[in-house]
């Protein structure tokens, strides 16, 4: 029986995988990679740099395949890869499921062992165990399968910043960009953390601070290409630095070609 492993990476750090993912990096015969482009080579350079801290440059082999591309399509008010997301999501799944199918299936034998590379943890945002579970029910190749937790975004942002995520006693929200550009800032909250941001949503509520009947004043923590070189961190109160940030972001996502950042919302006390 094939055995694969989806292993938590941590946000970009290689000193921040868990002892036992090295143990699981150990055991693979083969990890499996998917190539997002050339705009985002870097996202594939790191995972090989984080195999070959832990394991030796040329002691293991990568099998990359090109990521299916999403329907990113906007919606009538304009918003990216807001036409029918559910569907654009599941459609996007579906072929995912048959690439990793076939490359199981032919760079797998019976009894080897593969690994993923997951960014963070498996379980937070992530599509790699939803789609295994696809693969399973496909019924055309078996195989076992362990997840290794990993660092997630949201702790290496707190750490980063030196917070704590939660007031005493209090609850913190995990969403995304997405939900927070349709719902707004959660009610019965105090801090959210958001990721997937594409379209820095944020923004909308930067002047609310000003108005108590249009919202709440807010502090933000943001943070991209955390435990990376090139590392940003902003945090103020939301009103003063919404600008900066959304240029630091554009800028960087230009230079780079992508961006990955994540931020926590902080409702504020002034009296």
């Amino acid at each position: 029986m094939r055995t694969l492993l989806v292993v938590g990476i941590g946000a970009g750090d290689p000193d921040q995988l868990t002892l036992q993912a090295v143990r699981a990096l150990e055991r693979a015969d083969v990890f499996f990679v998917l190539d997002k482009g050339p705009a985002a080579a870097d996202l594939v350079a790191l995972r090989r740099e984080i195999l070959d801290r832990h394991l030796g440059a040329g002691a293991y082999r990568v099998v990359e395949a090109p990521d299916p591309r999403r329907d990113r399509a906007p919606a009538d008010d304009g918003t990216p890869g807001a036409a029918d997301y559910p569907a654009a999501v599941d459609d996007w799944h579906a072929r995912r499921a048959e690439l990793y199918e076939r490359m199981i299936a032919s760079e797998l034998a019976d009894e080897g062992c593969g690994a993923f590379l997951v960014w963070g943890d498996p379980s937070l945002y992530d599509s790699t165990l939803r789609i295994l579970e696809r693969v399973a029910a496909r019924g055309r190749v078996a195989f076992e399968h362990e997840v290794i937790p990993g660092i997630t975004s949201v702790q290496a942002l707190a750490a980063r910043h030196r917070l704590v995520l939660n007031r005493i006693g209090a609850p913190v929200t995990i969403t995304t960009g997405r939900r927070l550009a349709e719902h707004g800032f959660p009610p019965d909250v105090d801090d959210v953390v958001v990721m997937l941001d594409g379209t820095t949503a944020f923004r909308a509520l930067a002047d609310s601070g000003s108005d108590p009947e249009r919202g709440p004043d807010l502090d933000i923590y943001w943070g991209a290409y955390l435990g990376t070189d090139d590392e940003l961190l902003i945090h103020g109160r939301l009103a003063d630095v919404a600008g900066t940030i959304a240029r630091t972001r554009a800028d960087a996502r230009r230079r780079k070609g992508w961006i990955m950042d994540i931020y926590l919302l902080r409702r504020t006390r002034r009296q």
